[in-house]
């Protein structure tokens, strides 16, 4: 299948963006945004990316081949792990999802269409409109598909121009994307731009920006504080900076072997998802080990778990720099296993650096190479943990839980208030549901601005 060129990504390598042909990209979005959606309706935007999403599921897809034939190659991810994580993702996409989504951001599904009154809003006294920017810029980190998948997906929602900037290197999947929406809406597609270059810009950030009506970015806080002090004044801008992530295990659910099992098989859901990549992935796993099972004994099973996950869903091939990160940690945490055996063990995939599993006695949170290399650490209880924390507090992402079904509420209630954003179940750390309040916030109600009517 070849892709033709109807965006910027589609270029060849040896084309150079000008400041001048960003500038006229993102006119020619807004003119064709106001030809072609300003009159559409919601429904017809949900039922057109809900149909996207089932032929994405669909095996014959054209799209969906690409994907997981130059994928690996393209994206770093072994195609396993592109085809778990991409169904994971459009599962999601279902008109029930979408128009949940719809209620739970804006009140009311048909708030981008028309004034209208909320559920606790009497009709007899205000209405509102959610008004949507006309033209949304995307800065993407580009080391997982879906964060950038998912901000074109809010776009088509609130029918705006959109122009993805990916970061260099990493345009094939959300070009792909925009190729298959392309096909299936051509009109919407006319109003979607992806374009590759290397951060620091300053010609073509600057051209994007003078265009835009708010800006988007996910990256590292240095990436995010160097794009604000960029932007106009009056330009809104949507930040979502780094954040962490860990899973917490207590004594109960490790009562037998064959628990204990089960809980190693979700831990390793989570860490083998986008090769543990993204701020939803755990760096390290605590578990509570007053019952049968220690935190030693859990990481044994959990390295065999790995093990045999990378048979069945390789995590691929690395950069150099990624491989050799990788190497230099496992050698520092094997000399002191060897110095304090009680205190630290590693375990780790033979003749390559697929995986690896380190035990620590020490509860305080490391930062993991990432990549399928996981900490899991013993702590005694929820307070013992949370005081070891204090260095990450405000930055963690999400909690993965293992616990009783009676605890779990007061322990999730315990997170929140210490400062978690999301607590889920351990084994699902990266695959959030639709309606997902990224960093606390509502992803669509975070793109409109609300224009009232009273009555």
């Amino acid at each position: 299948m070849n892709l033709p060129n109807y965006f910027l990504a589609d270029l060849p390598p040896e084309a150079t963006l000008s400041p001048a042909m960003v500038t006229e990209a993102c006119q020619a979005l807004k003119r064709n945004r106001e030809q072609y959606l300003a009159r559409r309706t919601t429904d017809q935007q949900v039922k057109l990316l809900s149909r996207l999403a089932e032929e994405w599921q669909d095996a014959g897809s054209p799209f969906r081949q690409l994907a997981l034939e130059r994928g690996p190659g393209e994206a770093g991810f072994s195609r396993a792990t592109l085809e778990r994580g991409l169904d994971a993702f459009f599962r999601q996409l279902t008109r029930e999802n979408l128009h949940a989504l719809l209620i739970q951001d804006l009140g009311e599904p048909r708030r981008l269409d028309q004034l209208v009154a909320g559920v606790a809003e009497p009709p007899s006294q205000r209405a509102a409109l959610a008004v949507a920017p006309e033209l949304v810029a995307h800065i993407t980190a580009g080391n997982l598909p879906n964060p950038t998948l998912m901000s074109i997906v809010l776009g088509v929602l609130t029918r705006s121009a959109q122009f993805v900037k990916c970061a260099s290197g990493t345009a094939f999947l959300p070009r792909l994307f925009a190729h298959s929406l392309y096909e299936a809406d051509p009109k919407m597609g006319a109003c979607l731009e992806i374009a590759d270059w290397r951060g620091g810009h300053a010609g073509l950030e600057q051209a994007l920006f003078a265009e835009a009506d708010c800006v988007t970015a996910t990256g590292s806080d240095e990436t995010l504080a160097a794009i604000r002090s960029h932007l106009p004044p009056k330009l809104r801008f949507l930040g979502y900076g780094h954040r962490v992530s860990f899973g917490y295990v207590t004594s109960e659910v490790l009562s037998s072997q064959f628990r204990a099992k089960q809980v190693a098989a979700l831990a390793a859901n989570d860490v083998v998802a986008w090769n543990q990549l993204g701020c939803l992935s755990p760096h390290v796993i605590y578990v509570q080990g007053d019952g049968g099972m220690t935190a030693e004994g859990f990481a044994e099973l959990l390295a065999a778990e790995l093990e045999q996950r990378e048979a069945t869903e390789p995590r691929g091939e690395l950069p150099v720099e990624a491989a050799a990160a990788i190497a230099t940690r496992r050698g520092f945490y094997e000399v002191r296993a060897a110095h304090a055996p009680g205190d630290t063990r590693h375990w780790c995939s033979r003749d390559s650096t697929a995986w690896t599993v380190i035990y620590e006695s020490d509860p305080q949170f490391q930062l993991s190479c990432l990549n399928r290399f996981v900490y899991v650490k013993a702590v005694a209880d929820l307070k013992t943990l949370l005081e070891n924390l204090e260095n990450i507090r405000g930055r963690v992402s999400t909690v993965g839980l293992a616990v009783p079904g009676e605890q779990a509420a007061d322990i999730a209630r315990q997170l929140a208030r210490w400062g978690v954003l999301r607590i889920c179940p351990l084994g699902q750390m990266q695959n959030p549901p639709l309606t997902w309040r990224h960093d606390g916030r509502p992803a669509l109600g975070e793109l409109v601005t609300w224009a009232d009517y009273e009555l």
